[in-house]
């Protein structure tokens, strides 16, 4: 049974694909790695499986030697982060939802398998510096999504109990993770994948446009005034 409109208390949110629009990027970033690495192109359907996954996993995929993935990181690091200002953006509407969640008292938490100090230029670059009331990365955790781990340090973060959280994402990983952990999950189509690719994950709801997300939630009218402050129910949250 899913929980009243007074009821949510934190939204969960993923990165790339969620929250800023970097998928031509990171795809950009995995064929110039392979290619500098003496590697065939794999093609866009291979590169796809690794949005959402930190890069020691999906490089394993073409040598368990973990030197040689190293290099591989470094190699896609470099190339990412040289274009990464220019070509980075919030998705249209996110902004505007991140403020309407936490004007409406709810937590916010970034659960991303990126790095702490991208994760933290990702959200700067893309106008949400500061919109995060913890941020949970595969620097933090030591089973990344799609494990539940990534959701449970985030919540035991911010204090609030599995049943009254939502995670919102845009891949298969992250709609595993949050099933896993037994939130409510919210499938993003504004990402880089479909309702048919994404349908494997179960989505507990699914979301067109970021203003659905809003709408789920109850909107700002829709959330009572007696809620209770973003303070009372972060207690023990920390800015990260």
């Amino acid at each position: 049974m899913l929980p009243t409109v007074s009821a949510w208390r934190a939204v969960l949110f993923d990165l790339d694909g969620t929250l800023i629009d970097s998928i031509g990027l990171i795809l950009d970033s995995f064929a110039h790695t392979l290619a500098r690495s003496g590697l065939p192109d794999p093609g866009e359907a291979v590169l796809r499986q690794g949005l959402g996954i930190p890069l020691a996993s999906f490089f394993a995929r073409w040598t368990r030697d973990p030197t040689r993935i190293a290099v591989m990181i470094d190699v896609y690091r470099e190339h990412n982060l040289a274009l990464h200002d220019a070509r980075i953006r919030a998705f249209p509407g996110v902004a505007d939802m991140v403020h309407r969640i936490r004007t409406g008292g709810l937590a916010t938490a970034l659960v991303t398998s990126k790095n702490r100090a991208v994760a933290e230029r990702g959200l700067a670059v893309a106008g949400l510096g500061g919109t995060m009331d913890v941020l949970v990365t595969c620097d933090d955790v030591t089973r990344p999504k799609p494990d539940r781990e990534p959701v449970d340090r985030a919540l035991a973060l911010l204090g609030v109990k599995h049943r009254v959280a939502l995670l919102v994402g845009d891949s298969l990983y992250d709609l595993e993770c949050g099933r896993a952990a037994g939130v409510t999950t919210v499938a993003a189509l504004w990402g880089p994948f479909t309702r048919e690719e994404l349908a494997a994950g179960r989505p507990d709801h699914w979301a067109t446009s970021p203003s659905d997300v809003v709408l789920l939630l109850g909107g700002p009218s829709g959330w009572p005034n007696g809620r209770p402050s973003r303070v009372a129910h972060c207690r023990g949250a920390r800015r990260e």
